[in-house]
C-alpha cells in the first residue's frame, strides 16, 4: 500500500514507522520544517507507572516493549531502561506508595527505604521517607528521537518526508498541500496533535478533545548521573494508576502549596544524554492560554528538585511551554475518527503520547488492515 501521513510528531512518526515496517510506502507531510509541538517539548519519558489498569496499562506496556525494540534498531532515539523513583516525604504519600506496591501488578513496583533508594540512584541526597521504584519506566531523547526515526526510515527506500507542507484538502485516498501538490495513496492518517481548528474542524467537526498547556525547564549538566527518572509525591495526584483509598486520604489531609495547587503541579525530572535535567510540570486547561510563562511555578519546581537532590540545581538554560491534545472519552487512550473512506484522524493521547505512540500506531495499522 501507499500511505499518506499528515503530522510528524510522535504519533505521526510512529504510524510511518509501523507502515514501513509492514512493507508499505509512506509519504509523510509536516507543516513545520521540524515538528515543534508537544512531541519535542516533553520529558521523553516512557511512563508506565501511573497508567490506569486495563487498556491504558496494556497499551503502555506494549509500547514499552516496542520502544525497547526500536531503541535497538535505531540507537539515535536514545532509549534507556532507567526506571523511576517516586519520592515519598510524608506519611500520606508513603501510604499511597504502599498501596501501589501491593496492587501494582505488571508495573514492577518495589518500595525502597532511603538507603536502598540511594543505592539505585546515588544522586538523591535529600531527606525523604521512602521511594517507589518502577522498573518498567524508561526514557528516550524527545528532541532527537523523531529525526533519528526519519533517518532510519529513509534507508528503507519506501519513505518520503516533505517538510513545510500544510495540508489544504483531504479526500479518500488524496491529500492536497499548500504547494499545490496532490498526494495519492490507499490510506490517509491525520495525526495533527493539538491543531484542532482549521481544516481539522472542517473535516471532523468539534472533537471530544481538549488542549492542555504545561511549563517545563532544562538545566545545565548535573555533575553526576541521575540514574532514574524522579517524581515527587504530588505526581500521585495526577496519574490514574495510583487511584486508591490511600490517595483519597492523601488528598483530604495533605493540601498542596498554594502555587502548586493553582498550577496543578507535580515534579518530574529526567536527565538528558548531555547531563542536563528536564524538569516540570504544570497543567493548564482553560483557554485562551497565555503566550508567556510565569516564574512562580519554576521556583516551586526548583525548590522541590533541590530538596530531593539535597543540593542546588545547575543553572537553568531553557524554559518553555507546550500544548498537547487530550481525549475526553472515558477509557479511551486516543481519539480515532474515520473522516472518509480510508481516512483516519488520530489525536488526543494527552500526556501519554510519547509513552504510548508505538502501540497506538500498531493498533491503527491493524484497524486499517495494513
Amino acid at each position: 500500500m501507499r500511505i499518506i501521513i499528515v503530522g510528524a510528531g510522535a504519533l505521526g512518526t510512529m504510524h510511518a514507522f509501523e507502515a514501513v515496517a509492514r512493507g508499505h510506502e509512506v509519504v509523510h507531510l509536516e507543516r513545520e520544517r521540524e515538528a515543534r509541538g508537544a512531541s519535542v517539548r516533553n520529558f521523553g519519558l516512557v511512563w508506565v507507572s501511573g497508567r490506569a489498569n486495563g487498556t491504558e496499562l496494556e497499551t503502555a506496556l506494549r509500547a514499552r516493549e516496542l520502544w525497547e525494540r526500536i531503541g535497538k534498531d535505531v540507537p539515535g532515539v536514545g532509549f534507556r531502561a532507567i526506571g523511576s523513583l517516586t519520592v515519598c516525604r510524608t506519611p500520606a504519600e508513603l501510604a499511597v506508595a504502599e498501596h501501589a506496591t501491593a496492587h501494582g501488578g505488571e508495573r514492577g513496583f518495589t518500595l525502597l527505604d532511603p538507603e536502598r533508594a540511594r543505592a539505585v540512584n546515588p544522586a538523591l541526597r535529600g531527606d525523604f521517607t521512602a521511594a517507589l521504584h518502577c522498573a518498567t519506566d524508561a526514557a528516550v531523547e524527545s528532541r532527537v528521537a523523531l529525526p533519528a526515526l526519519r533517518e532510519h526510515l529513509l534507508k528503507s527506500g519506501r519513505y518520503t518526508f516533505l517538510a513545510g507542507r500544510e495540508v489544504r484538502d483531504v479526500k479518500a485516498g488524496e491529500v492536497r498541500d499548500d504547494h499545490g501538490d496532490t498526494h495519492t495513496g490507499d490510506h490517509v492518517v491525520l495525526t495533527t496533535g493539538a491543531w484542532l481548528g482549521g481544516l481539522v474542524r472542517e473535516l471532523a467537526g468539534e472533537l471530544p478533545v481538549r488542549r492542555v498547556r504545561l511549563q517545563m525547564m532544562q538545566t545545565e549538566a548535573l555533575a553526576e548521573p541521575l540514574t532514574t527518572a524522579v517524581a515527587d509525591g504530588d505526581s500521585f495526584r495526577y496519574y490514574p494508576g495510583f487511584d486508591s483509598p490511600a490517595r483519597d486520604r492523601m488528598a483530604a489531609v495533605q493540601k498542596q502549596p498554594e502555587i502548586a495547587a493553582a498550577h496543578k503541579m507535580q515534579l518530574l525530572m529526567v536527565q538528558r544524554l548531555d547531563g542536563g535535567l528536564t524538569i516540570g510540570d504544570t497543567h493548564e486547561y482553560d483557554e485562551p492560554f497565555a503566550f508567556d510563562v510565569v516564574e512562580e511555578p519554576y521556583d516551586h519546581l526548583a525548590a522541590t528538585a533541590e530538596a530531593i537532590l539535597g543540593r542546588p540545581l545547575p543553572r537553568v538554560r531553557r524554559r518553555w511551554a507546550g500544548v498537547y491534545a487530550q481525549t475526553l472519552a472515558t477509557g479511551e487512550i486516543v481519539h480515532r475518527q474515520s473522516i472518509a473512506d480510508g481516512v483516519l484522524l488520530v489525536t488526543g493521547p494527552g500526556g501519554r503520547g510519547m509513552t504510548c505512540s508505538p502501540a497506538i500506531a500498531e493498533t491503527s495499522a491493524e484497524a486499517l488492515g495494513w
